[in-house]
């Protein structure tokens, strides 16, 4: 049967090439999709152990966490709370890089353990006003240094150093000192995040139900599904797969459909002698089927390997590479095979229910 399969889709290269290249651009940009919200899970997982925190506060209910706003009162309750080892306020600043501005510029005091975590490769750290460091990925697209300045909002800041923590957000951004990013943006009693560390000999699930109990309109984050799930970007990033997959399954599957019938109605003689020598009408369609899941298969093919290649164009597209680097899964690949195989049913189920529904004399009489 496969041999006869293949045979007939070769028999049309064009047609076969043309809707296999049809679902391929489809499950290339669900794979491309799928990368990039695993991309932001890797990046919001940074975002959530900056310093090597358990677990992140945030203010509940807000939009995306870079945009959380709390009174730095806060940090006073969560250090007392029982089992808090440190509690480090932080600000973020999004969008005031002029240079890049899906950069962040972090805020933090000079001695906490954001700052000691981070590699110095050049200078040394920011612990004075007026002073930046910048991740070592940020310095590199800017094309700046020690003793150069960068323009954060309407502030100028001397660059006194590069770093480098492994954390995509740090590296990519820039770090100076908690009163300075405050300054910067005019607040000066709020913070963004709590950054939080538990005692070794204290439960982490014990202490965030603590300060969610004794500190109402908090979120806590403790693991980037979290995070990734509270971020606009990753719920448009979901939400828009699911879109691409509905309209992957209806064109694909129309494509598809459309190729197996005009198949059926061109091959009406074929069909024919497959009856005369024996064949049933089940295993005709069966045929017909297997066709349709085969180009799927072929288109869904080229499509991995385009999603795997594109995912960074997508990325760049979007206007979020420098903030998401794209991962590529092997979940995300298998997502998007299933979805070529789903097309390939979708699309021959119609073609072979319609050849189980002609009497074998009709098509005997059609190959005549």
């Amino acid at each position: 049967m496969f041999s006869i399969v293949f045979a007939n889709l070769w028999r049309r290269p064009g047609r076969t090439l043309f809707t296999a290249l049809g679902i391929a651009l489809g499950v290339a940009t669900i794979v491309a999709l799928l990368s990039l919200g695993e991309g932001l899970k890797r990046t919001a997982g940074g975002l959530v152990h900056l310093g090597d925190a358990d677990f992140v506060v945030f203010q509940h209910g807000v939009a995306d966490p870079t945009v959380s706003n709390l009174p730095i009162a806060i940090q006073g309750k969560v250090a007392k709370i029982n089992g808090v080892q440190s509690a480090v306020p932080l600000m973020m600043l999004v969008e005031k890089v002029k240079e890049d501005p899906s950069a962040i510029v972090f805020g933090a005091p000079p001695t906490s353990s954001i700052q000691q975590r981070l590699l110095v490769l050049d200078g040394r750290n920011a612990v004075r006003a007026g002073e930046v460091t910048l991740g070592d990925r940020l310095a590199k697209e800017l094309k700046k240094g020690v003793g150069d300045t960068i323009r954060v909002d309407k502030t100028k800041l001397k660059i006194v150093g590069t770093t480098h923590g492994g954390q995509f957000f740090l590296d990519a951004g820039a770090l100076t000192t908690l009163k300075q990013a405050q300054a910067i943006v005019q607040r000066p009693d709020e913070i963004s995040a709590l950054t939080v560390q538990v005692t070794s000999d204290a439960h982490t699930k014990d202490v965030r139900k603590t300060i969610a109990r004794d500190i109402p309109g908090v979120d806590l984050f403790s693991n980037p599904e979290e995070a990734a799930r509270a971020g606009a970007n990753g719920q448009l990033v979901r939400k828009t797969v699911l879109l691409l997959v509905a309209v992957a399954l209806i064109i694909g599957g129309i494509g598809v459909t459309n190729t197996m019938a005009m198949a059926v109605l061109e091959r009406s003689r074929e069909l024919a002698l497959m009856s005369a020598v024996g064949w049933n009408a089940r295993q005709i369609s069966t045929v017909v089927l297997a066709e349709g899941v085969a180009v799927s298969i072929i288109g869904a093919g080229i499509g991995l390997l385009l999603g795997v290649l594109g995912a960074g164009g997508l990325a760049a597209a979007m206007s979020v590479s420098s903030v998401v680097e794209p991962h590529v899964t092997p979940w995300s690949m298998g997502r998007g095979l299933l979805m070529g195989v789903c097309i390939g049913v979708f699309g021959g189920l119609y073609p072979a229910w319609r050849v189980t529904r002609l009497p074998a004399e009709e098509i005997l009489a059609r190959g005549a």
